[in-house]
C-alpha cells in the first residue's frame, strides 16, 4: 500500500472512531450509564462508562478488512474475531450487570482456546512441545486480557498503551515487510488510528471511559497481534512492547496474592494510581507512559546485531525508570486528578 493508501486507511479509522465515539457519548449520557466514583475511583465525578461500545466494534471491523485484503480464509481467523465479539457482548452485560468472575474467566479461557487456532506458528518456536506451547499460550493470553482490563484506570492510559503497540507493530512492518508482518502491520496502524480517535475524548479530563466492553476485547485482540508477532520470530518485539503494562500488573499481582488479597477486586495500588494518588495529573501519567512506549519502541528496533536478551534488559531498564519517577519524582504543587 502507498503512503496515500495508508493516510487513507487511517484517517478512515480515525475519523470513524472520533465520530462513533461521540455517538456512543450521547447515548451513555441519555441512558444516563455512568461510572460513578467510590473509594478505589481514580475519579471524582460521575462520568459515563461504555466508549467500548464504539471501539470494539470499529476494531472488529479492522481485523476483518485486513483479513479480506490479505487473503486470510481461514475458519480459525474468522471464529477468533467471532470469540472476540462474544468477550465485548459478555462485557457489557458486565459493565452493566456486575456478572461473576467465574462466568468472565470461563468466557475469556473458551475464546482464547479458540484464538489459539489463528496463530499458525508455535509462539515459544519449538522450545517445548506443541501441546504446551498452546497450555502456556493460553494462560498468557488470558493474563494479558485481564491485566489490559485492571490497568485500564486513569484518564487515556488504555488508549496511549494500545496506541504505542499499534504504532510499534507497523514499524515493525515497515521495517521487515515480510508477507508475515504485513497483516499485523496494517493491523497495527488501525489500531493506532482508533486509539488516536477516541482519546479525542477520553484524554485527560476524559468524557467518558472505555469500560470493559472495551478494555476486554481490546486486551484480546492485541494478546493475539503480540503473540502472533512472537510466533513469526519477532519475540523480542512482542515482548517489549507492552513491558510496562506486563509489569506494573505482574507486580502489584504478585504484591497483593502474597498478602492474601483477592486480586480479582478493583484497588489503587498500581505504579500508575500511586502517581496520581501523589499528586500527578491523569494527563501527566498518561503522557509519562506514552513517551516511555516511544522509548520501548526505540530498544525494540535498536542495531539489529544487538543481542535480544539486551534488548529486553534495556527495555526493563526503562520501564523501572518510569515506575521510578511515578512513585519519586517531586511533584510540583498538587494537580487535578
Amino acid at each position: 500500500m502507498t503512503f496515500t493508501g495508508l493516510a487513507t486507511f487511517s484517517s478512515i479509522f480515525l475519523i470513524g472512531s472520533m465520530l462513533l465515539t461521540w455517538v456512543v457519548l450521547n447515548y451513555l449520557r441519555r441512558k444516563a450509564i455512568l461510572d460513578m466514583p467510590n473509594h478505589r475511583s481514580s475519579h471524582a465525578v460521575p462520568t459515563p462508562r461504555g466508549g467500548g461500545l464504539a471501539v470494539t466494534p470499529l476494531l472488529i471491523l479492522l481485523v476483518a478488512v485486513v483479513f479480506i485484503h490479505t487473503g486470510v480464509t481461514s475458519v480459525s481467523h474468522w471464529l477468533m474475531l467471532a470469540a472476540a465479539a462474544g468477550l465485548g457482548l459478555l462485557s457489557w452485560l458486565d459493565d452493566r450487570h456486575d456478572l461473576s468472575a467465574a462466568i468472565r474467566f470461563a468466557m475469556q479461557f473458551v475464546a482464547v482456546i479458540v484464538g489459539v487456532f489463528a496463530i499458525d506458528k508455535p509462539v515459544l518456536g519449538g522450545l517445548v512441545p506443541l501441546w504446551l506451547d498452546h497450555v502456556l499460550v493460553v494462560f498468557a493470553w488470558v493474563w494479558f486480557i485481564n491485566l489490559f482490563n485492571f490497568m485500564d484506570g486513569i484518564d487515556g492510559i488504555s488508549g496511549v498503551e494500545a496506541g504505542s503497540i499499534g504504532l510499534g507493530i507497523f514499524i515493525l512492518a515497515l521495517l521487515m515487510p515480510l508477507p508475515q508482518f504485513i497483516g499485523l502491520g496494517y493491523i497495527g496502524l488501525g489500531i493506532l488510528a482508533i486509539m488516536i480517535g477516541f482519546l479525542i475524548w477520553n484524554w485527560h479530563p476524559a468524557k467518558l471511559f472505555l469500560g470493559d466492553v472495551g478494555s476486554v476485547p481490546l486486551g484480546f485482540v492485541l494478546g493475539w497481534v503480540l503473540l502472533k508477532t512472537a510466533s513469526e520470530g519477532a519475540w523480542v518485539v512482542a515482548l517489549i512492547l507492552p513491558s510496562y503494562y506486563l509489569f506494573d500488573a505482574t507486580f502489584t499481582l504478585v504484591k497483593r496474592a502474597l498478602r492474601r488479597e483477592k486480586i480479582w477486586q478493583a484497588h489503587r495500588e498500581h505504579f500508575y494510581q500511586l502517581a496520581t494518588q501523589r499528586g500527578f495529573s491523569h494527563a501527566r501519567v498518561s503522557t509519562m507512559i506514552a513517551i516511555s512506549n516511544l522509548i520501548l519502541i526505540a530498544v525494540c528496533f535498536a542495531q539489529s546485531e544487538t543481542p535480544g536478551w539486551m534488548r529486553v534488559f534495556a527495555a526493563l531498564i526503562v520501564v523501572l525508570s518510569l515506575v521510578g519517577m511515578m512513585v519519586r519524582m517531586p511533584v510540583k504543587g498538587r494537580t487535578d486528578s
